[in-house]
């Protein structure tokens, strides 16, 4: 590029100002020439500015020799035509730096996301910038500028986010997300959930002093801090639809009920199966389950099992094929609570092999007990006959008899739900605890810096809300949210200053980036 003066269509000067080999290049070409015009003469219209994407590349060079980890002039590996031709790049002194750069193609992602669930009803941006921080590097709320900073995206002030944590418990956002995660679930028709999956958590407290939410209770880590209970209803896919938070101390069986009661009045559910674990087992539970017009299928104790089966015992013995489904009835309750429920066995010969070795182990110790060489503990299979101690051989016969066996407990009709049907429906409770895994890891759900109930509720409604996000992108990209954000992170954005222009600097999209892009655009392919 070159500047020139003409007398009379003479050219009676030519000044040199540099060659450009990238639409970069040229843009900071054209400013300086702009700049070093002769005063007095006028600026000459030297056209648009051209837009046209810059390499990753280019921009990284740029940003390296602005900050002068780079000289003037030298070039990196793969950096595009002023590489190949060997030209002397422009220097940023002449009128042209790079400002900052930005993650805004993860950014832009998740914000989608947001939109597609229908989370920005709740039209709060300190909020969204709370739950899609969440995503990218879990961490405390003050904490949360930082990683907003450090994607390049510009984040609402602390106090902002601190009244946002207001707004979100008195506008009940919890209540606009839950509406809009049942609308967008998959197992929903004509806005009616048809199966749900149910489980509780406990999240831990570093804290001496117990409240009236963070109370000592059964820790499933096996702590002894002050704690609460979280109670996760999601679809079959995983996909969370519900969560509440009860004291530390309150029993799992107890937190069904609530959840349950709580959604079908939120949504105005009145069909819909819940499937939940063993845990939540007992036949005042399952009454009120029914009771309330919800269909259940639980995991049952196999104790009773010799007695459901015992016409199988008497024709077939211990015998099975893998796989095997068998159903009997028995009486659940007692006095006017007694009702009677479906139970659905099957057998498999991987879990007989798994029971027999855990027996096999029981029955060692019961011996090292009864010969006086291991003290006793709450070891099974021994009998205790006054000061006598001895392997209580029936009761391991009775447990050899049963292993490989599993059983379920339903209200549903056979020709609603087959045996089959049963079974499947509650082995997908393994999403409730893969959603729980990621929200306590990679969200982590623990809210280690509340200490008030609101407070705590509100974290909880960004968790939820967060692994909302997470499970959709998940399903939709086929990886992990953390594989998603540290492919889509390095993918930056440049921001060139050219005088009072700004030029934003689309950054070189990696194949791996492509891929789970496209998979974005055509969800299902």
């Amino acid at each position: 590029m070159q500047i020139v003066s003409k007398v009379r269509g003479v050219v009676v000067e030519v000044e040199h100002i540099g060659s450009a080999h990238t639409d970069v290049e040229l843009a900071l070409l054209l400013t300086a020439a702009r700049e070093r015009l002769h005063p007095g003469q006028g600026e000459l219209d030297l056209g648009p500015l051209p837009e046209a994407a810059v390499s990753t590349e280019d921009v990284a060079d740029w940003t390296r020799r602005s900050a002068g980890e780079l000289p003037l002039g030298s070039t990196t590996p793969g950096a595009g035509a002023g590489e190949r031709s060997g030209g002397r790049r422009p220097a940023a002194a002449g009128g042209g730096r790079v400002v900052g750069t930005a993650s805004l193609l993860l950014w832009g992602v998740l914000e989608a996301a947001y939109d597609r669930l229908g989370f920005g009803v709740a039209a709060d941006e300190a909020f969204k910038a709370l739950v899609l921080a969440r995503i990218i590097e879990p961490t405390s709320k003050a904490d949360t500028l930082r990683v907003l900073n450090d994607i390049g995206v510009a984040g609402p002030s602390l106090r902002t986010i601190f009244r946002s944590l207001a707004r979100c418990i008195e506008r009940d956002y919890r209540d606009i997300l839950a509406k809009a995660c049942l609308g967008h679930s998959a197992s929903t028709a004509a806005g009616r959930a048809s199966l749900v999956l149910y489980d509780v958590t406990t999240l831990y407290f570093e804290t001496e002093n117990e409240d009236n939410l963070r109370k000592v209770g059964m820790s499933k880590e096996r702590r002894v801090d002050p704690q609460i209970q979280v109670g996760l209803l999601v679809d079959p896919a995983g996909f969370p639809l519900e969560v509440h938070c009860f004291e530390g101390n309150k029993a799992e069986t107890r937190t069904l009920i609530p959840v349950l009661q709580a959604f079908q009045a939120r949504h105005g559910v009145t069909d819909m199966v819940v499937v939940a674990d063993a845990g939540m087992l007992s036949a005042s539970n399952l009454n009120a389950l029914e009771d309330a017009g919800f269909g259940f299928i639980v995991g049952s104790r196999i104790t009773k099992a010799p007695y459901g089966l015992a016409e199988h015992f008497d024709r077939h013995g211990d015998y099975f094929t893998d796989g095997q489904i068998l159903e009997s009835s028995r009486v659940m309750g007692t006095g006017k609570h007694a009702r009677e429920r479906r139970i659905v066995y099957q057998y498999s010969f991987k879990r007989r092999k798994r029971d027999d070795r855990a027996i096999n182990a029981m029955v060692e110790r019961a011996e090292k007990v009864a010969d006086g060489t291991r003290p006793l503990k709450k070891d099974r299979f021994v009998k205790l006959d006054g000061a006598n101690r001895e392997v209580n051989w029936d009761l391991v016969d009775r447990a050899r008899q049963l292993a490989g066996l599993k059983g379920y407990v339903t209200n549903i009709a056979t020709t609603t739900m087959t045996g089959h049907a049963i079974i499947g429906a509650y082995h997908d409770l393994w999403q409730v605890e893969q959603s729980f895994r990621m929200a306590k890891t990679d969200l982590r759900a623990r809210p280690i810096f509340h200490h008030q109930r609101d407070s705590i509720e509100a974290h909880l409604t960004i968790v939820f809300a967060a692994l909302a996000i997470s499970r959709h992108l998940q399903d939709t990209t086929g990886v992990s949210i953390k594989k998603l954000v540290n492919t889509l992170r390095p993918a930056r954005s440049a921001t060139i200053q050219i005088n009072d222009q700004l030029l934003t600097l689309d950054p070189d999209i990696p194949p791996a980036a492509r891929e789970l892009l496209s998979a974005l655009e055509h969800p299902g392919n």
